[in-house]
């Protein structure tokens, strides 16, 4: 459990789980070129998805919009699940005080100038409120500009949170991030009826998602191990 006040101490602990649970935080940014994650859900949204859609060689449209989102979503669950198993506690990680920049290679880095605690009656609750809040507004753009389905996106939610989970669950003991997805999961959850999610205390967790995140038709992408594709 986290012994620091505020969720600095959090952060700090959860960067030990490894470099895709890591953020920068504090005043000072740990570079130049960081703007809020608001402004690129604006007018940067199409200039981001085409630099995405060259990295991955599928063209500025739609698999090139859900693979941004995918990993932005990954990246918003690993930082909220995993500040809830370690500490019990949620970062808020609203689009507003959250800031990014790409760099030439790798994927998005980010930045919390203030980091403050998500005021969620529980570490589930916050978890629902400030990601899904976060990716609400993401999506609606997407869906607007690049006419992704809502059911991609939800899918793609969903299935970021389960990696999140994985990794955890393996690094972290207990069962805490296994538990708080399968509420997120379940049917009535905020994230029912994205997928089917099991989890076995000892053995880890499986997932198939209900719907297809697009990879595949990136040349040479196949499909993912959670993919609804692979059960049909």
């Amino acid at each position: 459990m986290d012994t620091e006040p505020g969720m600095d101490g959090v952060l700090r602990q959860l960067g030990s789980v490894g470099p895709f649970f890591t953020v920068a935080y504090g005043k000072e940014p740990p570079g130049p070129g960081f703007r809020p994650l608001e402004e690129l859900y604006g007018e940067r949204l199409g200039a981001y998805v085409g630099e995405v859609g060259r990295r991955i060689g599928s063209g500025p449209g739609r698999v090139a919009a859900s693979t941004a989102q995918f990993g932005i979503a990954s990246r918003l669950w690993s930082l909220g699940l995993g500040c809830a198993v370690l500490a019990g506690r949620v970062p808020d990680l609203g689009p507003g005080g959250l800031w990014w920049r790409l760099p030439g290679a790798g994927s998005l880095e980010l930045w919390l100038p203030e980091p403050a605690e998500h005021p969620g009656e529980t570490p589930a609750r916050a978890l629902a409120d400030t990601v899904l809040g976060h990716l609400a507004v993401l999506d609606t753009a997407l869906r607007e500009r690049f006419g992704v389905s809502p059911l991609v996106l939800r899918g793609n939610a969903a299935s970021g949170l389960v990696g999140a989970v994985r990794v955890l669950t393996d690094r972290v003991p207990g069962e805490a991030a296994a538990s708080l997805a399968a509420g997120l999961l379940a049917d009535g959850g905020p994230l029912g009826g994205s997928g089917t999610f099991v989890h076995e205390p000892g053995l880890g967790v499986a997932f198939v998602r209900r719907s297809c995140c697009l990879y595949y038709k990136v040349p040479g992408g196949g499909l993912c191990g959670d993919c609804v594709l692979r059960t049909r």
